[in-house]
């Protein structure tokens, strides 16, 4: 699948995420190769700040989204023999009701818990981009 790209800064893409059980789903990538949280310039987390911000409001504007989970965990990149962390972002947002978009259904069954790791909804390419269509109209 070809990634979608809803926009990029100087020092970040923001990617839609193909799974979208977390409806609105992204990972944020830093475009230069860093392998930890500590080694982020001032100038890179400014930037990731204003991410957030964008990022937010976008995702409760256009599907009325609750909060928002964030997480850098990094631990797949260690599961290789000669691993290569890469500083990046996974953005879910969280929805205290369903969303109905395009006639399908996006339940948050975990609200207020954890988020699930195991729940999957791999949606089409044509479907992630009336995803990003949506949210781009608030970026």
């Amino acid at each position: 699948m070809t990634e979608i790209v809803l926009f990029e800064t100087i020092y970040w893409k923001i990617i839609l995420f193909e799974d979208q059980a977390y409806l609105g789903r992204c990972v944020i990538v830093l475009k230069r190769h860093c392998d930890e949280l500590s080694n982020l310039t001032l100038d890179e987390w400014s930037d990731f700040y204003e991410v957030v911000k964008k990022l937010e409001f976008a995702l409760k504007k256009t599907f009325k989204a609750t909060m928002f989970n964030w997480a850098c965990l990094m631990n797949d990149a260690y599961k290789s023999k000669n691993p290569k962390p890469q500083v990046h972002w996974h953005f879910r947002p969280r929805y205290n009701s369903d969303v109905l978009f395009m006639g399908e259904k996006f339940e948050d069954l975990e609200f207020a818990h954890h988020y699930s790791r195991e729940r999957k909804k791999i949606v089409s390419y044509e479907f992630l981009k009336e995803i990003a269509k949506e949210i781009s109209k608030y970026l």
